[in-house]
């Protein structure tokens, strides 16, 4: 290709990340000839970015972003939700899901009908959200890109505004209808003179005021050569509409061929009257739906009681800054997240971890966002404010679940995508069949028909179908203190028939405790600075435990040690060339380090209790053994029990010792268990149960450490324990706030709850659509000479979202 001709093109710059060598560069340069939309393109690798010359952009870029992270390399995105406004029906959803992923510089976007949101990927070098916004209000949407408390309280506004105004039309549009329909269902009245004039008087404003937004977006949507439901109602309305003028002015045509002039005014008036009170009813189920996020919103104060110099005063929660000094009175919300500095009080944490008991806070106590305190008072220090808190972040992990689209609304989306066009070829063809086949009625009666049709199909209700239950099972999931990612998550834990358990923080409290210690040789303040020092430097619960035990006046911490964690065994320290080692039996045996039979003897002793042992070692000897016992949580055995009942296979996975692990496992009702298991070993463990040729399973896999992430993100549906790491609740699917394993079982039985509530949705959506659009089209008139009038398809088809709603809505009081 010569240069005029690529002149011609658009040239993009794509930024990339972790690009540091010629050899990466060849690599992604190589890998970008296979896109057959790219002209020419340069990895600039002193500049970190990729010039690309194509005449397809959003298609170029899309695919260069895909397949340099296939790669591993990384190319820099923002990642956010927008609420988009004016969506009339999953077609619109569709179509403006179409416009945002053909913005250059746009990865993904997904449009959510049931949620009216916009959840886009998008490169902020090549696009911004102002175009965004403007790329979406030439086809008659909005997106709201303001990001601030104000933007939420005003998109609350608008939403309230469209409500009242869609509410005011359909009365507006009744009002005129009553009359109508009076008239033109009433022989003794439709055959006077006057009758035609006045109802094209009644159904004007009808049309052309109250039903004004089907032909505006109609239009929009032409212009950009898609349709969707406003051009369904706008071309049916208006050809009954303007078909009842022609008959009004001019009866002689029809009247001359001995036919009679019929008109449909009272047709168009009713259907616009009817889908505006459908369109009414879904808006205020829709807001049911989303009841759940509300109410967590609601949990937000807008002041809060600030101690400055002593001095109470009463700030916007919004100029809360981190190290503040919070006053929290008797009955009042807790604004941002902290920890007691003085003062308690017994706080409901119920709104965020499901748990009716309120929890006792004294100082050092952590305190959430959105949490209720009871009588007490107290005063905090603030350490998460903002977006940052514990309720924010919940809110944040909502919304964007209810947002996400479970596997079966991708089919749902291309059948949307193509539903319009399908239904106005069905149309033209009943028409057409009417016409050759229908004798002197046969125009009349096509007519007819191409409305009814036009009237009936629905898209909506099969749009809302999965979203809506989607909103409400993720809604009443949070409200239960189970955090739920996505929607393929919930749509799969109903699967899980195989749960593996990690043992510590899972099954047990997670606060382990040393309740003996013994040394071998002469206890000496270096040997046990060097145990504290050590253990203080891992981040182990083990040693946490470890560090409280021994930490006294007389402990000197030292800083100067190198230390080197050993994955699944310990931890060695070295220390003026000499090594020290703290960890269980594997790890001193791995070191060669003898184990004498006073050791040997007081270790079996710890173990037949269900101890955790941990050893201290030098290079040569065992110095001092320590005993840490870790007690069960109360609800584990029952929790255990329940998954056991639904048929669900359940195994413990431990680090720990064979002693502890079948102590517990017996406790608890276990009959699987593996000890001494490495982070590796447990992902091995899990790959094992899904790859299995006899009986594969499907996992879930809970647990609440660092060392139990990747197994979570291995597992099918990985589930984090509340009160555990950031890393497991990052990379887990589900988090359970509260850490109690009875909400595992809650989980799976919300998950085959929702999953049954979307086969119904849709089988509803689809039958409906299967049966009623045939029938309108005059399937059934040779048989029995029945025709639908287009007003009852008006109501039928009104009725059909508002049921798929009310379906979903349901779900929200099932136990």
């Amino acid at each position: 290709m010569d240069s005029s001709q690529i002149n011609t093109q658009n040239i993009f710059y794509i930024p990339l990340e972790n690009v540091n060598s010629e050899h990466c560069a060849s690599i992604i340069d190589k890998e970008l000839n296979t896109i057959d939309e790219i002209v020419e393109h340069i990895v600039e690798l002193n500049n970190k970015r990729v010039k690309i010359t194509t005449a397809h952009p959003a298609e170029a870029i899309s695919k260069t972003v895909k397949e340099i992270r296939s790669l591993g390399y990384e190319v820099p995105s923002v990642k956010k939700a927008f609420p988009i406004i004016n969506l009339s029906c999953a077609s619109c959803a569709n179509s403006s899901q179409n416009i945002l992923s053909q913005q250059p510089g746009v990865i993904s976007a997904a449009v959510n009908y049931a949620n009216e949101s916009a959840h886009i990927e998008y490169i902020p070098s090549l696009i911004n959200p102002v175009k965004l916004k403007e790329s979406l209000q030439e086809i008659g949407y909005d997106l709201l890109i303001e990001d601030s408390e104000d933007a939420r309280d005003s998109l609350e506004i608008i939403h309230k505004e469209h409500f009242d105004s869609l509410k005011r039309r359909t009365i507006g549009a009744l009002i005129f209808s009553i009359p109508l329909v009076s008239i033109g269902m009433t022989p003794s009245l439709m055959h006077q003179h006057w009758a035609n004039y006045v109802m094209w008087a009644l159904a004007t404003p009808v049309v052309f005021f109250f039903g004004k937004q089907f032909f505006i977006n109609a239009y929009k949507q032409s212009k950009h050569h898609t349709a969707n439901m406003d051009t369904l109602v706008a071309v049916s309305t208006g050809i009954a509409y303007a078909f009842s003028v022609f008959n009004t002015l001019f009866p002689s045509f029809w009247t001359n061929q001995e036919l009679e002039s019929h008109v449909y005014f009272e047709a168009s008036a009713v259907i616009i009257a009817f889908v505006l009170l459908g369109k009414t009813l879904e808006e205020k189920a829709k807001g049911n739906t989303s009841s759940a996020i509300k109410k967590l919103m609601g949990l937000q104060p807008k002041t809060v009681t600030v101690v400055q110099e002593n001095e109470p005063i009463e700030l916007p929660v919004r100029a809360v800054k981190p190290g503040m000094i919070i006053l929290v009175k008797p009955g009042e919300k807790i604004a941002v997240d902290g920890v007691v500095l003085s003062g308690s009080s017994f706080v409901d944490e119920s709104m965020i971890s499901g748990e009716p008991i309120p929890v006792e806070k004294t100082p050092d106590s952590y305190v959430f966002s959105g949490t209720i305190n009871q009588k007490g008072s107290f005063q905090f220090e603030a350490e998460k404010v903002g977006d940052e808190t514990l309720l924010s972040q919940i809110i944040k992990t909502v919304q964007e679940a209810q947002g996400s689209k479970a596997p079966v609304q991708k089919l749902v989306d291309k059948i949307a995508g193509i539903f319009v066009p399908t239904v106005f070829i069905i149309a033209l063809i009943s028409f057409i069949i009417w016409i050759i086949l229908g004798g002197n009625h046969g125009f009349i009666y096509g007519l007819q028909c191409f409305v009814t049709v036009l009237v009936i199909a629905c898209p909506c209700a099969l749009g809302l179908a999965t979203p809506t239950a989607i909103m409400v099972g993720m809604g009443k999931g949070a409200e239960q203190g189970i955090l739920i990612k996505n929607a393929e998550s919930l749509e799969m834990a109903k699967k899980v028939n195989a749960v593996v358990l990690d043992k510590t923080g899972t099954i047990t409290e997670g606060k382990p405790q040393v309740n003996d210690s013994k040394w071998f040789t002469e206890k000496k303040q270096p040997e046990l600075n060097l145990l504290y020092s050590i253990e203080k430097s891992s981040e182990h619960p083990l040693a946490d435990a470890v560090v409280h035990y021994i930490n006294d006046e007389s402990i000197t911490f030292i800083p100067d040690i190198q230390i080197e964690t050993i994955t699944g065994r310990g931890i060695q320290g070295t220390y003026q060339d000499k090594k020290y080692y703290i960890g269980n039996l594997p790890l001193l045996k791995e070191y060669g380090i003898p184990l004498t039979e006073p050791v040997n003897q007081w270790v079996n002793e710890k173990l037949s209790l269900a101890n955790t042992i941990i050893l201290f070692a030098d290079e040569s000897q065992i110095l001092a053994s320590i005993s840490i016992s870790d007690p069960i949580k109360p609800s584990s055995k029952q929790a255990i029990k329940q998954l056991q009942e639904q048929g669900i296979e359940v195994y413990m996975l431990t680090g720990d010792n064979e002693q502890t692990a079948q102590r517990v496992s017996e406790q608890v009702g276990i009959h699987n268990f593996k000890a001494e298991v490495s982070p590796q070993g447990k992902i091995d463990f899990v790959t094992q149960l899904q790859n299995s040729s006899n009986d594969r399973k499907i996992v879930a896999m809970i647990g609440d450490g660092i060392n139990d992430s990747t197994a979570l993100a291995q597992a099918d549906v990985g589930i984090a324990m509340g009160k555990g790491s950031d890393i497991a609740m990052d990379v887990a699917e589900m988090t359970i706030i509260s850490g109690d394993l009875l909400k595992v079982s809650q989980a799976i039985k919300l998950s085959k709850q929702t999953v049954t509530t979307i086969k119904q949705n849709l089988f509803w959506a689809s039958i409906y659509n299967v049966i009623s659009i045939p029938i309108a089209a005059g399937i059934l008139y040779p048989v029995n000479g029945f025709l639908l009038s287009p007003i009852i398809a008006g109501v039928v088809m009104a009725l059909s979202s508002v049921s798929v709603v009310g379906n979903s809505i349901l779900l929200k009081f099932r136990k």
